[in-house]
């Protein structure tokens, strides 16, 4: 502990963002380039160094947090990247994409406001590749035993560098013509540059993994077939089975998954496309679904120059401090929280008749209406109570010319045949089961991440590939040296 009065004298202080009038202008990142190291040693000072770190049980990687604070308060970085590459992959992603369970887990979080733990790792994983503390690590002898990882999201990554560096011979199957699943195509630029995602999949390869492209596993390769040429498979191919919106006026032209619109914003951003087929541009949106995913869409449809920009939640207005009774720490609280995309919206007033920034809490969707060409041009909803039951006299039309379901998603996509082809058991909600090694019902098939768990944070997805990696070692060897984090069975700290 640097400073034993850290927190007592000094504020948090998080990463400053830039204004909003500069970044809707552009797809880069949203906060001040540089403007965090000044900071961050200070903030790290606040750091108690408590006798029972509740952040550790409050993050699934078991990051080792105090540790790490108490490093970067002393600057002394390379030690820092030690401690934290030691529990976690890829920092620099889970620094940008995490929502920080942890913060809510710290103990100074009780009173005040919580260490600033997200930007402290941020700055580790950023000083470590610019300091070189972020070299390949190759294994020294190979296993001879092979592995195929379907996926290459944050848990398929995970699985695979912890696979590789064990020794065995990894490929990593990807359907998209890049490597990185959802961080990739999924998350907007202006949350984490692909940048990150690149020396990674560099160092990555540079440790041995193999990675297969435009390779959709159950289409362009039977499951069958890629098992008999492996010694083991890991599915993790997420859960991509979005929910849809069953009422009237579904099918009119202009209703889309989120997951059809932010693929292509991404592409146009990687020079694929001039511009994104279903652009925001100059039209009324209206985004269903109050979560990370609807915020993603709503700081695209901003950037595409969209006319107006609403986000509906069927949630009530969350209050600014956590409910004690209903949500003690230290759990994850449901608290008002206002996004990069939110402050933009608010500031540029993208949507008059919202609550808050653009969103309408409360609001159900009740059926939409269109022209006489078959194309949305009204959104009908209806305010609900906290049971999300209709509220009488509430009902009123929006206008709308796209609309984007970002309403989750309920398991692994079966379109591509994969899961029939294994013969894969899944459980009643859609995902696949697994036992207590994260082995499914075929012989050397192994699920992990949102496949098997359900839709998920990005620490969990890391925390499942790392813990699936230690299960397939031992499966393959009799026994591991590798870390795993979580049980199949763990869950978030909840009442």
């Amino acid at each position: 502990m640097a400073d034993p009065k850290g927190f007592m004298k000094t504020p948090r202080q998080d990463w400053p963002r830039r204004p909003v009038e500069e970044r809707v202008r552009d797809w880069d990142e949203v906060y001040v380039p540089g403007a965090l190291l000044p900071i961050i040693s200070t903030q790290a000072d606040r750091c108690m160094d408590c006798g029972i770190p509740f952040c550790h049980e409050a993050c699934p990687l078991g990051n080792l947090i105090p540790d790490w604070n108490d490093l970067v308060s002393r600057e002394d970085w390379r030690a820092a990247a030690d401690r934290l590459h030691a529990t976690n992959n890829f920092p620099e992603f889970t620094g940008r994409l995490c929502p920080a369970p942890c913060e809510a887990g710290c103990v100074l979080a009780i009173n005040q406001p919580a260490v600033t733990i997200k930007n402290v790792e941020c700055a580790i994983a950023d000083r470590a590749w610019a300091e070189g503390f972020a070299p390949p690590r190759p294994p020294d002898r190979l296993s001879g035993r092979t592995v195929a990882v379907i996926g290459s999201g944050p848990t398929g990554l995970a699985a695979a560098q912890q696979l590789t560096r064990a020794g065995h011979t990894v490929a990593v199957y990807e359907k998209d013509d890049r490597v990185g699943g959802l961080m990739r195509y999924g998350i907007p630029a202006f949350k984490m540059e692909k940048h990150h995602l690149e020396r990674r999949i560099e160092q990555m390869r540079a440790e041995g993994t193999r990675f297969r492209t435009s390779t959709a596993v159950g289409r362009d390769i039977g499951g069958a077939e890629l098992r008999s040429r492996y010694d083991a498979v890991v599915i993790a191919t997420g859960a991509t089975a979005w929910r849809e919106l069953d009422v009237p006026g579904r099918d009119l032209d202009g209703i889309q998954q989120a997951m059809e619109y932010l693929p292509l914003a991404n592409r146009v951003c990687e020079g694929d496309l001039g511009s994104s087929p279903m652009s925001a541009a100059g039209k009324h949106v209206v985004i269903v679904g109050g979560g990370d995913t609807g915020a993603d869409c709503l700081g695209t449809a901003v950037r595409e120059g969209a006319a107006s920009v609403t986000q509906l939640d069927i949630y009530g207005q969350p209050g600014a401090e956590r409910d004690d009774d209903l949500e003690p720490w230290p759990t994850y609280p449901k608290i008002y929280r206002l996004s990069a995309a939110h402050e933009e919206a608010r500031d540029l007033v993208t949507a008059p008749a919202a609550d808050a920034d653009a969103r309408l809490f409360a609001a159900s969707t009740l059926r939409f209406t269109g022209d006489a060409d078959g194309h949305v041009r009204s959104l009908h909803l209806v305010e609900v109570d906290a049971r999300r039951r209709p509220l009488p006299g509430t009902g009123r039309a929006l206008p709308v010319d796209l609309v984007l379901l970002a309403l989750g998603f309920s398991g692994p996509d079966r379109g591509d045949g994969l899961i029939d082809q294994l013969g894969l058991e899944l459980e009643p909600r859609g995902t696949i089961a697994r036992d207590a090694e994260f082995a499914t019902n075929a012989p050397g098939v192994f699920a992990a991440g949102d496949a098997a768990r359900g839709q998920s944070l990005i620490v969990w997805a890391i925390a499942e590939g790392r813990a699936v990696a230690a299960a397939v070692d031992r499966y393959l060897t009799g026994s591991s040296r590798l870390p795993a984090p979580i049980s199949p069975y763990d869950r978030p700290m909840a009442v």
